[in-house]
Order: structure tokens, then sequence, then C-alpha cells
């Protein structure tokens, strides 16, 4: 597995003493994964969902009924830090 290379796509930098960590993990990760193949799913029906032709016609547990919204001052009243009627959070680039 190239370790390199994934963390290339990532946007990491990576030492070489973590890539002798990591590829192991990453190993044992993508290994336990592949037994999912080995599983029979013929008799086990596709669970379909999303704004497809096929999730619009999987049915539902109950009606999308719309219902009154929270609110923004319900919607802040908790929150840890709110200004000027935000959510205020840190930066995080």
């Amino acid at each position: 597995m190239d370790i390199k290379n994934i963390a290339k796509l990532a946007h990491l930098e990576i030492s070489e003493k973590e890539i002798a960590l990591y590829a192991p993990q990453m190993e044992e990760i993508v290994s336990y994964i592949e037994q999912l193949n080995e599983l029979d799913t013929q008799s086990t029906e596709p669970a379909i969902g999303g704004l497809t032709a096929e999730g619009a016609a999987t049915r539902t547990v109950r009606e999308d009924v719309p219902h009154k919204s929270l609110g923004q001052e319900s919607a802040l009243d908790q929150a840890p830090s709110a200004v000027a009627g935000h959510f205020q959070v840190p930066k995080v680039l």
C-alpha cells in the first residue's frame, strides 16, 4: 500500500517513521474491509436512498411532513458562544 501517495492525496506531510507505523495498520484495515466481498448478499435487498429515482421509490418509515422550525433564539439558547445571532466556533484554518 502506498502510504506516501495516500498522505499526498490527503495533503498531509508524513515521515518515514510514520509510514512504518501506519502501513501495517492500513493493511489490516483494508484486509478487514475486504472480508465484506466474501459475504453472500444475493438475498439482501439493496438499501438505496438519496436523490435518485430508486431513492424516491424507497419506502420510508414515516411521512415527510414539515414541522415548525426551532427558531434562532431557541437554537442559540444553550450555545457555548453565540455572537450577533450566530454560533461562534473556533477558526479551522
